[in-house]
């Protein structure tokens, strides 16, 4: 039989019914919205998770750090501190995801070996055999990096606050949103508030509020974050927002074809310069007086090393950023130097004989290589670039151009214009280009041929020394740097034009861009091969190359 309930009973059923009814009527009285439960909105927009309970902002004391080493309210108060912007929470935080936070009592923290005070960061004496170091599972930890980036953020240097803003962009979470508004507010760096308005942008990605939604997918277009978008797609369905994520992905991803494309180009350019420092110097001793010197490279390895002496002999020195000034002259004065060696043991007399000078030169380049593998052994040694020429240029969100590209940029630009300078407009320039067109007539006329044949060859391998000091600048040197530039620096001269310099130059450059081009597509080995085809069918076509030679090498041919 079923129990009747009593008098009491009654009552408080009665209430009970009573009280459901005024609060239905409330409700329809007073609309509140989709509460946590709810699981579509109006008109079939996107189901949404609301946001988060509103907590009470929690600052650090005594009862915080209690609660922040219980298990039970550790996640509670995480997020309490992220709220409140507390930056003194800071290092505790670190100290509990770096495992050198112990329960005491009270509690401590480990700071480079040494205890303190968790609350007042004061150094303290305890026994570690009566403290319990307190230990966490991934799924907190992942909770304190985004806590410790989200305080990062409001404090330090911008490139630490830059860092930080980017760990919240991989790791978002709603409770960080505060903290984020907070140093977006008071951010002064352009590219660091640029940084902090893409992670707000993300964190509102996720808001029930289609508004916000919209705002946070043009922020998140701006700052080109694809992979954003297209994770907020696969949830997302309200058909206003939808149509706005697809326009963004498609504007993205048009922008990094962009950046792309001008990405390749300056990288080209970037190789093209460095052929052409390579070059120049070829350019005279093999253009402009026929000869094949295959030791060229090995004339760019004694410049890199000349720089690697100079910089070991400023470091240390409040002067280290500024040893570049010093080390272009060193480098090309040291390769110089070989290089009117070379021309007085090995090159002079065997002028006009080509194939002797190239098995001559080979010869040379091989006892170069083994002598500095003994003055100097046989591992790369690396070259610091300076403070000035770290870093780069941002011209879009996915292209960054490196400062050292940049200046090598112009360094070759400056050192085309010089050589320039050089032969057109200098008494030695003129000695050349007469011994050049017609040594036997410009010996008549009492020009001294060996003496303008060693000054050239001299100056020829000063410029690829300059080559050298540029290449230390973005790679490692090494015994062998030059191999890699020699057959690259004949087919430049031979394309341009021997001894032309404006061919030189324009081939150079193509050929830098071609490859570069080339290399997503073939990948760099079979890019290289398919320049090297190209110039053995354009030479075929077109022997003198893209200029015309004019010069000792044509005339005694």
């Amino acid at each position: 039989m079923r129990s009747v309930p009593n008098a009491e009973g009654r009552r408080l059923l009665i209430l009970f019914v009573l009280l459901t009814m005024v609060t239905a009527r409330a409700d329809e009285a007073f609309p509140r919205g989709p509460g946590p439960t709810s699981i579509a909105g109006p008109a079939g927009q996107a189901p949404d998770v609301a946001p988060p309970a509103p907590r009470l902002a929690t600052t650090l004391d005594a009862a915080t750090l209690d609660r922040l080493v219980d298990p039970d309210t550790r996640d509670e108060t995480i997020a309490s501190l992220v709220e409140a912007t507390d930056v003194r929470a800071l290092p505790v935080l670190r100290a509990l995801l770096e495992g050198n936070l112990y329960r005491g009592p009270p509690v401590f923290m480990e700071q480079q070996g040494t205890l303190q005070d968790a609350l007042t960061g004061a150094p303290a004496q305890a026994d570690r055999d009566q403290l319990e170091q307190v230990t966490i599972n991934n799924r907190v930890r992942k909770m304190l990096e985004r806590a410790v980036a989200a305080l990062s953020v409001l404090e330090g240097p911008p490139g630490e606050r830059l860092a930080a803003a980017r760990v919240l962009q991989e790791n978002p979470g709603p409770e960080v949103l505060p903290a984020v508004q907070k140093a977006l507010a008071r951010e002064r760096d352009p590219q660091v508030k640029k940084g902090l308005q893409a992670t707000a942008a993300m964190l509102a990605l996720a808001s029930a509020d289609a508004a916000q939604r919209l705002a946070a997918v043009e922020e998140l277009r701006k700052a080109h974050a694809k992979r954003q978008l297209m994770q907020r797609l696969e949830v997302e369905r309200d058909p206003q927002v939808l149509t706005a994520l697809y326009d963004a992905v498609r504007n993205v991803d048009l922008a990094l074809q962009r950046a792309a494309t001008v990405g390749l180009l300056f990288s080209g350019l970037s190789l093209g310069s460095i052929l052409l420092l390579a070059a120049l110097g070829l350019a005279i001793t093999f253009g402009l007086m026929g000869v094949i010197n295959m030791a060229h490279g090995e004339l760019l390895m004694v410049g890199a090393y000349a720089t690697w002496l100079v910089q070991a002999a400023f470091r240390g020195s409040r002067h280290f950023d500024w040893y570049l000034l010093a080390a272009l002259p060193a480098s090309f004065v040291a390769a110089a130097l070989v290089g009117a060696l070379l021309e007085i043991t090995v090159v002079r007399k065997l002028y006009g004989r080509p194939l002797e000078t190239l098995l001559a030169t080979w010869g040379a380049s091989l006892l170069i290589i083994q002598a500095v593998r003994v003055a100097f052994g046989a591992q790369n040694v690396e070259v610091s670039n300076p403070g000035w020429m770290s870093g780069g240029v941002t011209l879009l969100p996915d292209l960054v151009l490196p400062w050292n590209r940049i200046m090598i940029l112009a360094f070759s630009a400056s050192v085309l214009f010089g050589v320039w300078l050089l032969l057109r407009h200098t008494r030695l320039g003129l000695l050349v280009r007469a011994v050049t067109q017609d040594r036997q007539r410009a010996a008549g006329l009492g020009v001294r041929t060996p003496r303008v044949d060693l000054l050239a060859f001299a100056i020829g391998s000063g410029i690829a020394g300059l080559g050298g000091c540029a290449l230390s600048q973005i790679g490692n040197v090494g015994p062998e740097l030059g191999q890699g530039f020699i057959v690259d620096s004949f087919m430049v001269v031979v394309l341009g034009g021997v001894g032309q310099l404006a061919g030189t130059t324009i081939a150079a450059a193509s050929l830098g861009v071609v490859n570069k081009l080339l290399e997503p597509w073939a990948g760099a080995v079979m890019a290289k091969i398919a320049v090297l085809l190209f110039v053995i069918v354009f030479i075929q076509r077109r022997p003198q190359g893209l200029f015309a030679l004019r010069g000792r090498a044509l005339e005694e041919g």
